[in-house]
């Protein structure tokens, strides 16, 4: 990870950055501020809000968003795929390589100039599966 002693890095910034980073998950911004006010108590959510903003343009946090739902926050940047839950909503990692076949199909098909490529896989996670046994 980068310096975070560069100017612009705020007290605020760097406690969002923690939140984000020692989380297994991938949270939305409300998870966020109420994490990070246990770490500043005076945090706002404009300031989380805003400090999400800039840790995604400067690279160190990515979005995830799946159609209308709520935006998450991930720590992990680099190319990855997803398995969300169609029950409970969990999102969890999932690491797959895509062959170049794949991506050159999908951008004929769809006639996209491609720039990447995620897989969503959609399904009941497992305790949601053991729920209905």
């Amino acid at each position: 990870m980068r310096n975070l002693e560069v100017s612009g890095f705020t007290k605020q910034r760097k406690a969002v950055l923690r939140v984000i980073h020692e989380s297994d998950e991938h949270l939305a911004a409300n998870e966020i501020f109420e994490r990070a006010r246990q770490l500043l108590p005076g945090i706002s959510f404009a300031t989380v809000y805003n400090s999400l903003h800039y840790l995604k343009g400067e690279g160190l946090i990515a979005e995830v968003i799946f159609g209308t739902d709520v935006t998450r926050y991930d720590r992990k940047v680099t190319r990855h795929d997803h398995a969300v839950c169609s029950n409970c909503g969990k999102l969890v990692d999932l690491e797959l390589s895509i062959p170049a076949p794949l991506l050159q199909k999908a951008a004929k098909l769809s006639k996209f100039e491609p720039e990447s490529i995620e897989l969503v896989l959609r399904g009941s996670c497992p305790e949601c599966s053991n729920k209905k046994i």
